[in-house]
């Protein structure tokens, strides 16, 4: 990534655009705005243990929190499928990161923002260009997005949900492992395992505060 000078400064009412659409997506998918918070957390923390500079990890913390924002699009019952879903709810599924950019795309005349979309809408590809949406490999990836990969991964491998339970950490770690080089960037995912242990537990409760005190923090 490379970060201007001024791209770190944020107006009010692109502020107040990002809290109303993090909103929206809390009153349309409970867990999936859990999902987002979390990922935006270690994220950031696996930004800052990789050596990124404050900018660089906000927009991270950024891109985080709107990752999936397109999935307010999708059916319940494509998003809450607890089976193995159809080739052609795959099709669907898979649309959410290039919604979830298209939805940010109105913002992107604030500097910052433009340098956010990249991490939204590649946080699925992998390492061995076997990813979506464009089969992006290797360093080709967008930083930000191998970063919110690894962490957006390991929230889903370790949350609990109605038609399962989530891993304990060390099957989580040990499926990054498993996977890296391939899925996943060996590096970023050798800096998480090390840094992950000493981060403590995000707090599962969601309050209506989270938001507004959230950006002040991260603005």
């Amino acid at each position: 990534m490379s970060w201007e000078k001024g791209w770190d400064k944020i107006p009010d009412w692109a502020q107040m655009v990002a809290k109303t659409l993090l909103q929206a997506l809390k009153e349309r998918d409970p867990y999936t705005y859990g999902h987002c918070r979390r990922v935006a957390r270690h994220a950031r923390l696996l930004a800052e243990a990789a050596g990124l500079n404050e900018i660089e990890q906000k927009a991270v913390e950024y891109a985080s929190m709107f990752h999936d924002l397109g999935k307010m699009g999708i059916p319940d019952s494509i998003l809450l499928k607890p089976g193995r879903l159809t080739p052609e709810e795959e099709e669907i599924m898979r649309a959410h990161p290039v919604k979830s950019a298209e939805i940010i795309q109105p913002l992107t005349q604030v500097a910052f923002f433009k340098g956010v979309v990249p991490g939204i809408k590649h946080h699925h590809e992998r390492f061995d260009g076997k990813g979506y949406p464009d089969g992006v490999w290797g360093e080709n990836i967008p930083l930000i997005a191998r970063i919110i990969l690894i962490a957006d991964t390991f929230d889903a491998m370790t949350t609990t949900r109605p038609y399962r339970n989530g891993m304990e950490h060390q099957f989580a770690y040990k499926e990054l492992k498993l996977f890296s080089g391939r899925q996943f960037d060996k590096q970023l995912v050798d800096i998480f395992l090390k840094a992950h242990p000493t981060w403590g537990n995000v707090e599962e409760e969601i309050t209506e505060e989270f938001v507004a005190s959230h950006f002040r923090r991260a603005a």
